[in-house]
């Protein structure tokens, strides 16, 4: 009885947290149900994982941006013109993948900055300057592909990271081997992260839940992180698309919880004035962090351009608003200083399980996309309501 009541005051009180976890659950399991469980296939999994791939990446970035108060619409576009220029440099100018990509993530970088001097030095308000930036983009990205309209890739190494796959090894009952080694890694992270965190609370006498809802925590998360393995290493095993989304996420996830920079990051969210006089460089951040979402959006034209195999005109299109929809499903507040970034992944992957579900339903694109406008409609006015009542 103590147990149930532990585990209802504790989803009660981190809502937030858990109720997207909890929709993810109830919308895969209605999907499954409706379609006679084709939607939990290995094979549509793993296609659903990896056309979330390049927004997933933007809604990291994005969180991070909403956290510190801000807005960018310019990653869509900025995404297309990038890859647009990746695909130049690979098929037009001969230059190897493995140099490509790092010119593009810098220019990303730069791009970013741009964006940062424009709302940090000029006071420019971030949604003004980013859809200027937008406009900028598109009509770069129209005039780098305005002689064939499509940009052929043919260099198969930066192909495979939009549609390649790990190699197996060998194969154990038919289940991808290094795909299984991967997961069982992932397993065993999490686990020592989650008994890190909790020591280092009780040796400093923080409050902490009880061993048993940790353990059942730590089982259910454990148990998920097994069940998708063992479904993609039974198709063709986890994509290299998969594998640089969770090189994006620990890496996020670890400077945003761990370190100085990520406390400041989510200081000057939750009051700026304050953080500037607790010595905190509020332009420093709007720097980084617009750098940063520079960055992760060329990584995104990266994917989208290698998925696709070419750069085309209408690359990039609506990114930025299914990034900004990701990042809001997944938990970031509209007032700031609250978001995790494995919360935004969780919101991309709500929101393609919805796309994916409702095409194999067969359900109209133009019904697709008002239950997408509710969805989002209705995690804005959960974070609303969930923050009068913690007022």
């Amino acid at each position: 009885m103590q147990f149930y009541s532990e585990a209802k005051s504790l989803i009660k009180v981190n809502i937030r947290e858990y109720g997207m976890y909890i929709a993810l659950f109830i919308i895969m399991l209605t999907f499954s149900i409706m379609t006679d469980g084709l939607f939990m296939s290995s094979r549509n999994i793993s296609n659903l994982i990896d056309a979330t791939g390049y927004i997933a990446v933007l809604a990291v970035g994005m969180t991070l941006v909403i956290v510190i108060r801000h807005i960018d619409l310019s990653v869509g576009f900025a995404a297309g013109f990038l890859g647009a220029i990746a695909a130049v440099l690979l098929s037009q100018a001969g230059v190897p993948f493995y140099i490509t990509i790092p010119i593009i993530l810098v220019l990303g970088i730069i791009v970013g900055l741009f964006n940062g001097l424009l709302v940090a030095q000029f006071g420019i308000p971030s949604f003004v300057a980013s859809l200027a930036g937008m406009l900028i983009f598109r009509g770069a990205l129209l005039r780098v592909t305005e002689k064939t309209g499509t940009i052929i890739v043919k260099d198969e190494n930066f192909n495979a990271i939009g549609n390649g796959f790990i190699p197996a090894i060998t194969k154990v009952g038919g289940l991808n081997l290094l795909s299984l080694i991967l997961g069982a890694v992932m397993i065993i992270l999490y686990i020592y992260s989650e008994f890190s965190k909790r020591n280092n609370k009780l040796k400093y006498n923080f409050e902490v839940v009880s061993a048993n809802i940790f353990t059942v925590k730590v089982i259910f998360v454990s148990a998920i992180i097994a069940y998708i393995t063992w479904i993609l290493a039974g198709y063709n095993g986890f994509s290299w698309t998969v594998i640089v989304v969770m090189i994006v996420v620990a890496v996020y996830h670890f400077l945003t919880t761990s370190t100085v920079l990520g406390r400041h990051i989510y200081a000057v969210g939750s009051n700026p004035e304050a953080a500037n006089l607790s010595g905190i460089s509020v332009k420093k951040i709007t720097y980084i962090v617009f750098g940063s979402m520079g960055m992760l959006s060329a990584l995104s034209g990266i994917i989208f351009t290698a998925r696709l195999q070419s750069a085309t005109t209408t690359a990039g299109t609506l990114f930025e608003l299914d990034a900004i929809a990701a990042a809001y499903v997944g938990g970031v507040s509209a007032a700031g200083g609250v978001g995790k970034v494995t919360g935004s992944i969780i919101g991309a992957i709500v929101m393609a399980s919805l796309s994916s579900g409702m095409n194999l339903m067969g359900i109209g694109i133009s019904y697709q996309y008002m239950i997408r406008g509710a969805v989002l409609a209705i995690a804005v006015i959960f974070d609303v309501v969930t923050r009068k009542k913690r007022a």
